[in-house]
């Protein structure tokens, strides 16, 4: 793989210097092109240490405007990114639409680095390799352009660049202690980098190998391959994208109208069982941050259906220094301009923590699909998304819990009605609650559908019977704390 580079002949001097000009050029008319197509781009730079990444993004970068373009280093991660999803760091980075981002090590560092410092086990290594084609593919088929840049030289080359870096105390802090390890274990990671550059290649991401002994034609080959990709991009910007065969095992789930909403509690079961409940919760939550198993509940339903009592009643039995409710609204601009599920990356919970949504990233294959605010691709496609999505925070360790608060039209009706006649609720109430009301067969339909593809066995989904919102409480409580005691049962130490 990494030596894919020797295929391309070096041009002379002079052609080297008219063809930059030349990509430099169509690459500043590009970035208009770019914001107004919409057309976000991430690039990502790997490669040897002292192989002169940090140089060559120097100048690509110069003819751009510095109002669309950001650059940022991802090293070693931190203790507080360490108890996030591995993904986590690099879906927070990536770019708005119309803007560039480039990443000066990425992904491919931190995996390698742990299997050089045998800091990850073969499964661990498996799983993270198909994060990483998941994670690229999911951005190319939401319309992002993703470019792949490994940088080589040779050992003799590397030796005499950090040699050279070490006689002046001006350069000499610019060589990390990883740049000499590295250097002195050379044909270790050579092997290690090929075989992950081997299992991360694809046609539509291809990893592009840099000749980098020579600065400027290291430079060229970026640039032109950078062009090249971006009219690539926006020619097919607006093209449909094929859809992907569910590969998750999924549960067989009733649909809404064999629901029985007839289940009730007294209200003296309801509040024995709700001091017992919480009592317990607020035990596991203990040692679920002690375990450090996060918490993710994910809460959807019919408007009046109960959610906020719900929410209420589970986060009263919680500490409330490891909780934190989101309540989730449209996206706002800076969020609508990223991949959908970019708002809910940032939002995720530490090890240990419980993060609770009120209303989630199913907003794509619900409301988004009926109102028209995505295209009947991007919601089809998002099925497999978002069970990915969960399956990445399975695997982190997390604890996925799904509620749909199901009630029928009749006690919808009646709950609007009182809010709209009683002055302390009429917040509750508005005109797009109405309209909605309006679609709900539209809604059941869409909510079926999306309740039978996306109810894995590691994230199904839990329909809480809510004519009476007090079993809905209930029942809520019983699944969250049975789910946290089967979690800890598994949890070693």
């Amino acid at each position: 793989m990494i030596e894919t580079y020797n295929a391309i002949p070096k041009p002379d001097t002079d052609e080297i210097k008219q063809r930059l000009e030349i990509a430099h050029q169509r690459l500043s008319e590009q970035q208009l092109l770019m914001k107004d197509s919409k057309l976000p781009v991430l690039i990502l730079f790997e490669g040897w240490g002292a192989a002169g990444k940090g140089t060559i993004l120097g100048q690509v970068i110069k003819t751009l405007d510095p109002r669309f373009f950001s650059a940022v280093s991802l090293h070693d991660p931190s203790t507080e990114e360490k108890r996030k999803p591995f993904l986590t760091r690099f879906y927070t980075e990536i770019p708005e639409a119309g803007q560039f981002k480039f990443l000066d090590v990425g992904w491919m560092g931190e995996i390698t680095k742990d299997v050089l410092f045998e800091r990850s086990s073969k499964h661990t290594y498996k799983n993270r390799i198909g994060s990483v084609l998941r994670f690229e593919r999911s951005l190319t088929d939401n319309g992002y352009l993703v470019l792949k840049f490994f940088f080589h030289i040779s050992h003799k080359e590397q030796s005499k660049r950090l040699a050279a870096l070490a006689e002046s105390k001006d350069t000499s802090w610019q060589i990390s202690d990883f740049d000499v390890w590295e250097n002195e274990h050379y044909d270790e990671c050579y092997k290690v980098y090929d075989k992950f550059m081997e299992e991360t290649n694809t046609s539509t991401i291809p990893w592009y190998v840099i000749d980098a002994k020579s600065k400027k034609w290291a430079e060229l080959q970026v640039m032109e391959t950078l062009v090249a990709g971006i009219d690539v991009a926006l020619k097919n910007h607006t093209l449909t994208v094929p859809l992907i065969q569910n590969i998750f095992p999924l549960i067989k789930m009733p649909k809404l109208k064999e629901i029985d909403l007839k289940k009730s509690i007294s209200d003296e079961e309801y509040k024995l069982e709700l001091k017992e409940l919480q009592t317990k919760l607020r035990n596991l939550h203990n040692q679920a941050y002690r375990k450090g198993i996060p918490i993710i509940v994910a809460y959807e339903g019919w408007d009046a259906a109960g959610k906020g009592g719900n929410i209420k009643r589970l986060t009263a039995a919680l500490d409330p220094r490891g909780y934190i409710v989101h309540p989730i609204a449209s996206p706002k601009p800076f969020e609508k301009s990223r991949h959908h599920l970019w708002r809910f990356w940032i939002r995720l919970p530490k090890t240990g923590h419980f993060a609770i949504f009120d209303r989630t990233w199913y907003g794509r294959v619900m409301v988004e699909r009926l109102e028209g605010f995505c295209s009947e691709n991007d919601w089809q496609r998002a099925y497999n998304e978002l069970n990915e999505f969960e399956k990445e925070l399975s695997d982190w360790g997390a604890v996925i819990l799904k509620f749909w608060i199901h009630i029928d039209k009749d006690t919808q009706l009646a709950r609007f009605t009182d809010r709209q006649n009683t002055p302390e609720k009429q917040w509750k109430i508005t005109d797009e609650d109405w309209r909605n009301r309006e679609k709900w067969d539209l809604y059941e339909q869409a909510v079926d559908e999306m309740i039978a593809k996306t109810s894995t066995t590691y994230a199904p989904w839990h329909i809480l019977e809510s004519n009476d919102k007090k079993y809905a409480r209930i029942k809520a409580l019983k699944i969250v704390t049975e789910s946290l005691e089967k979690a800890l049962k598994e949890k070693k130490g």
